[in-house]
């Protein structure tokens, strides 16, 4: 479909027209985002796209933020920038229908098993078994990590079901209905003093082999997809100039005029030229993306932004003085960007930036592997099957 951002933007106002944002339900104003194909630009047309180029996702966005609704990937945060695309291009069009509205809407949300206890960094060495059983898959086994499962319906799984082959090669990707009998969820607090992540057992839970996205055997390269697509999301917090994590520290520094000095006023200009080379980094990756193409901008933005968002707080907390020692109570319901002590919050949530998703060590192996092709780490599991490598 040929579109311009104008068209998009036209399309946008009728949305926001008669679902007036302020005054409908968000699942109500969602779904109907989605049924104009503005969830996701660039995804077929009747799977919430128009077949358009994703650089146009901004102008869609920008319409609907400006009348007063939410930045979509805030409705279902691990649902939309991180699954979605693995389910547009792996599920039959059906199920991605039947899954990818009411994803969109808030209806129902979405969240990732993939990490274990001994499988994070080393993913691929993940010990939760699927046993095929007619149609169907038997799954035993726990994942940790798993942010808002306690809130999820639906759940992308990674296990392992086949352990005579070397340990990227016999994993298969499901998709799980969390309330399935077998799946317990137990919610981990976290230094914010919330209780944002999970981990999660699977007691002989049954998966129906439809929703087995990809061929079996083949769920490494499956999750690879989602895993590019989580780091992009992670490393998209910023959705136009001078907003995200940047946007917060130049809003305090705009209430703050006593703490400006020069170190200060240096220091903030840094942050900024970084928060922007950043934001086209991340530009490019989407670029790429659209196309099927999935290269190191992706690991580098997640990278980058990770680590710049951590700088970006640890700004602010000094640049409030001894008010950044100040936190409210961890029972607190506020919202991440509500109430006196959100930017301390912030800083304390944006330690976890430099893990969730790839460790900030794991990406720079990634990149000097893949892209400065430097050598790669010595590998003695490579061609053991997994059944054969040591365990703790």
């Amino acid at each position: 479909m040929s579109i311009d951002a104008e068209e998009v933007a036209a399309l946008a106002r009728d949305v926001v027209r008669s679902h007036p944002p302020r005054e409908v339900p968000v699942p109500q104003l969602m779904g109907a985002w989605y049924d104009a194909g503005l969830t996701w630009l660039h995804f077929p047309i009747g799977l919430g796209g128009l077949d358009a180029p994703r650089t146009l996702q901004q102008a869609a966005n920008r319409v609907l933020r400006e009348a007063g609704g939410p930045e979509p990937r805030t409705v279902n945060p691990v649902g939309y920038g991180i699954i979605a695309g693995t389910v547009v291009r792996y599920a039959p069009r059906e199920l991605a229908a039947r899954w990818l509205r009411p994803l969109a809407a808030g209806e129902e949300l979405w969240c990732q098993l993939f990490s274990e206890p001994g499988a994070g960094s080393d993913l691929a060495g993940l010990a939760t078994r699927a046993v095929r059983d007619g149609d169907e898959w038997v799954v035993n086994g726990q994942k940790v990590w798993t942010s808002l499962a306690h809130l999820a319906r639906w759940a992308v799984l990674i296990a392992r079901t086949d352990p005579d082959v070397p340990k990227h090669k016999g994993l298969t990707y499901f998709v799980v209905d969390l309330r399935t009998p077998g799946v317990q969820i137990r919610p981990l607090r976290q230094l914010t003093g919330r209780a944002q992540f999970n981990e999660v057992f699977l007691d002989d839970v049954r998966i129906p082999d439809a929703h087995r996205l990809g061929d079996v055997g083949r769920g490494w390269q499956v999750s690879m997809s989602t895993l590019s697509d989580e780091r992009l999301s992670l490393g998209d917090r910023v959705t136009a100039r001078g907003t995200g994590p940047i946007g917060d520290a130049l809003a305090l520094w705009a209430s703050r005029p006593q703490a400006h000095t020069p170190v200060a006023r240096e220091r903030l200009a840094r942050l900024w030229l970084r928060a922007e080379a950043q934001r086209l980094t991340v530009e490019r990756a989407k670029v790429g993306a659209a196309k099927g193409v999935f290269g190191p901008e992706a690991a580098i933005a997640k990278l980058v932004g990770s680590e710049l968002s951590q700088h970006v707080y640890e700004f602010c907390v000094e640049l409030l003085g001894p008010e950044g020692t100040l936190y409210e109570s961890y029972d607190s319901d506020l919202g991440d960007d509500e109430g006196p002590t959100a930017y301390q919050r912030k800083f304390l949530r944006s330690r976890a930036a430099t893990i969730e998703g790839g460790t900030s060590e794991i990406l720079r192996n990634v990149l000097g592997e893949r892209v400065l092709k430097l050598p790669p780490d010595t590998r003695t599991d490579k061609d053991v099957p997994w059944r054969d490598v040591p365990r703790s």
